[in-house]
């Protein structure tokens, strides 16, 4: 029987206060080319997809959806039908977002608002010539309540696998492709943006990268780590909003066929599988503020 499948994070949707400021921010500090404008809405592209980054003028700020790409082995009229038969509330929209003509709107059981599609508009405008230029919109950290129910949906509704976790009950780390992860839920009794992860190349790149943040007054709050979980070496500084962003590279690559990670030279176990975690820093460069709060 034919599963619906997500296989990657397309898009995140901001609210801002001062969208003129993240629009700023996403074009010259992060290199983001502008695709479209309307209604006071920006969509930004990081090279192909129609937008990856959309910010919309609010009196909040925060996440107001997440963009899924499904594998297109369901119509979404099927995928629909999946969904209610499993008592979940979602519908059809048609012409509501430039770049997707069709979507479904959903809810997780955190209270994510999230869109699932099979196609997105591919733009020609490539990759900026100035700015970080991430390779990519990697990964979503968010604080979740009803923790364990919205693990499940991610994994029974949507495909998602379990990679690793920091602690029992405290964050799960889970995937829909052979990244290491695309999400991690962080158990809370409420729910919010953790951090947003954007790849890039390779450690020169992220040298680079934190140099052309302090140039454009956006200093790491943390970093360069590696990672326990995912092994990724990371930075973390505040957008505009205060909305955390990672920027990372060398995150672990899963082989879903082995059940194991790509064997890496500074894995402490081999065959490196899934485990918990009980920190997130392998140099002991420990954090010990919530990034989220800072």
């Amino acid at each position: 029987m034919v599963q619906v499948k997500a296989f990657r994070l397309a898009y995140v949707d901001f609210y801002a206060k001062d969208a003129t400021r993240m629009v700023d921010y996403y074009t010259k500090t992060m290199g983001y080319r502008i695709t479209e404008e309307r209604n006071g809405v920006t969509y930004l592209t990081n090279a192909l997809d129609h937008h990856n980054i959309v910010i919309t003028p609010s009196d909040q700020k925060g996440i107001r959806r997440y963009g899924y790409q499904l594998d297109g082995k369901l119509s979404l009229e099927e995928v629909l039908e999946k969904l209610h038969d499993q008592g979940i509330s979602a519908s059809i929209k048609e012409g509501t977002k430039p770049g997707v003509s069709k979507l479904i709107e959903v809810q997780d059981p955190a209270g994510n608002s999230l869109d699932l599609f099979t196609d997105i508009e591919q733009t020609n405008a490539g990759f900026g010539t100035s700015g970080i230029l991430p390779h990519k919109l990697g990964h979503i950290a968010f604080y979740a309540k009803y923790f364990k129910e919205t693990i499940d949906f991610y994994q029974q509704v949507l495909g998602f696998a379990f990679t690793d976790k920091i602690g029992e009950g405290f964050a799960n780390f889970l995937t829909c492709n052979t990244d290491h992860h695309v999400l991690n839920i962080v158990a809370s009794d409420e729910t919010r943006l953790h951090h947003i992860a954007f790849q890039l190349k390779d450690a020169s790149h992220q040298y680079a990268s934190s140099d052309l943040l302090a140039k454009h007054g956006h200093p790491v709050l943390w970093g360069p780590s590696r990672h326990t979980a995912g092994h990724n070496i990371a930075t973390y500084h505040h957008d505009p909003e205060e909305n955390v962003v990672e920027l990372y590279t060398d995150l672990d690559v899963l082989v879903p066929e082995l059940g194991i990670f790509e064997p890496r030279p500074w894995h402490e176990e081999l065959p490196m599988k899934p485990k918990v975690w009980e920190a997130l820093s392998a140099w002991g460069t420990e954090f010990d503020v919530d990034l989220a709060k800072i």
